[in-house]
This record gives C-alpha cells, structure tokens and sequence, in this order.
C-alpha cells in the first residue's frame, strides 16, 4: 500500500471517531508563473472551530487555469473529509487541497484531544551531525550545508530539479536518490510527501538510518510515517486560524498564529 492511501486510511479512521467540522475558509495565494515566490508558497484550509491545515503550491504553469478557477467560497461548509480522500490521484491541484485538508482534520483531533505536541525540541538538532555520518538530504536545505561540512560530515543532496546541479556546483547534489542507501542519517523536505516521491525515496534509506521528515506541511499525525521506518517528523501547528490566514494574504510571516511541531517515533504514543 502506498503511504498516500495509508494517510487516506488513517482519515477514514480519525473521522468515524472525531467528526471533523465543516470547512469555514480557505486561502488561496495568486498564482505565479515560472513558480511561486516565498511568501505566496502556501494555501489553508480553516475549519470551524478554528482547525486549521496548511498545504504547499507544488504547481506547474500547466496547473494555472485549473487553480485560478478555484473560489474559495465553493470551499465553506463542505466536509473536509470529502477532500481529504482525494489523497493519492493524479491531479496536482486536488492533491494540494486533499493535503490541506488531512492537516485540518488531524489538527481538529488534536484539540478535541488536547493531544499533547512536542513544541520545544527541534528535529533538525536529533540529527546530531558528527564527522563520521553521511547525510543524505532530499530537497536543498541550503542553511544546513554549511553546518554538514563544518563537522566534517559527507553530504548527498538528492534533488528533482536538475537545475540546481549548476547552479551549486560545489555541492554534491544529483537526482538519483539509490545514493542514500549509503546513508546512516536523511533528511528529507515533506513536500516529497505532495509530489508522490516518498515512497522511492523511503525504499532507497538503509533500514538502520535515522530519517527525519521536515516541512511546514507536515500538520498531521505521523503514524504512515513511522510505519515505514522515519523516526522524526517536524513540522507546524496552527495556532490561530484566522491569523494565518490574514497573514498569508497580506504575505507576512506566520508569527505566533503557528508554532513548530517535532513527532518522535520513540516517544509517540499513537493515535488519540
């Protein structure tokens, strides 16, 4: 089963117990050709109640007219959950959405649940770079290479976009992800989870690395994910829906209407 019908199962689990709100509002930023800008990268999904989940434009030109139809008010007072188990099609726009909505419902249990999240500790520290590791990082987190290469540690940076090969030609990147299998310890952005690459790069990690998932999107519960053998998932609570909201529209940063997420598969105690 691929992990994006685990999360669709996990959905379907969390919604017969926990009736998740309708939708209250959604925002989307306007599109930008040849790619989004930094802070028109993210859309979300508020529901009533104030649950809110975040989701990332991984689009193309191509998707433009398809996303610039979208109205937002379509949007209120639908069941997320309808949107959710679109999860795992082959529609780049639906799958944004459908992300958006699995954090919305998984954030709304949360707070049924006063589910007790890990806010304090940073994922990026549990990687503990020492000189002899060798770190695979999926996408470019390029604030981290310095530190890798200061502790004297390898770096393989796995990327799709072959762009960035010349772009940073004193960085050891390349788009074949069978590198990591020499890895003892991966980082890995959580947008690899909306473009359906997760499950290659999964397969490709040594059953003994400690794999670390890092992402503003990654709102939910990580269940699919430690079931597949990552250790840590980092990523954002919301905190104010309507905030977040009003600051992505007028492109400001998040501020206190979020706060920083760490899931660790040793402590997690599981699904409330």
């Amino acid at each position: 089963m691929r992990i994006k019908a685990e999360f669709k199962r996990m959905i379907t689990e969390l919604g017969s117990r926990f009736s998740p709100p309708l939708i209250a509002d959604v925002f989307f930023p306007p599109f930008h050709k040849g790619g989004q800008p930094k802070d028109a990268q993210f859309m979300a999904i508020r529901l009533e109640g104030g649950a809110t989940g975040i989701s990332y434009l991984l689009l193309s030109d191509e998707d433009m007219d398809e996303y610039t139809s979208l109205q937002p008010s379509s949007f209120v007072a639908k069941n997320p959950q309808d949107f959710a188990l679109e999860f795992g099609g082959d529609d780049p726009v639906r799958e944004m959405i459908a992300l958006g909505a699995i954090n919305a419902i998984c954030q709304h249990v949360m707070r049924e649940t006063e589910f007790e999240v890990e806010s304090a500790t940073d994922p990026l520290g549990l990687l503990s770079v020492a000189a002899e590791d060798r770190i695979g990082m999926v996408g470019l987190f390029f604030g981290l290479t310095k530190a890798i290469e200061k502790a004297g540690a390898e770096l393989v940076v796995i990327e799709k976009k072959e762009k960035l090969i010349d772009k940073f030609p004193d960085l050891p990147i390349t788009t074949d992800p069978s590198k990591l299998s020499t890895c003892n310890k991966v980082l890995c952005t959580g947008t690899t989870l909306l473009n359906d690459s997760l499950d290659e790069i999964l397969s490709h990690c040594s059953s003994d690395a400690f794999v670390s998932i890092i992402g503003p999107t990654a709102g939910y519960f990580p269940d699919p994910l430690f079931a597949r053998g990552v250790d840590v998932v980092g990523g954002r609570l919301v905190t104010n829906g309507e905030v977040l909201l009003q600051r992505l529209a007028e492109k400001k940063r998040w501020g206190d209407a979020t706060q920083t997420t760490c899931f660790r598969k040793t402590t997690y105690p599981g699904l409330p």
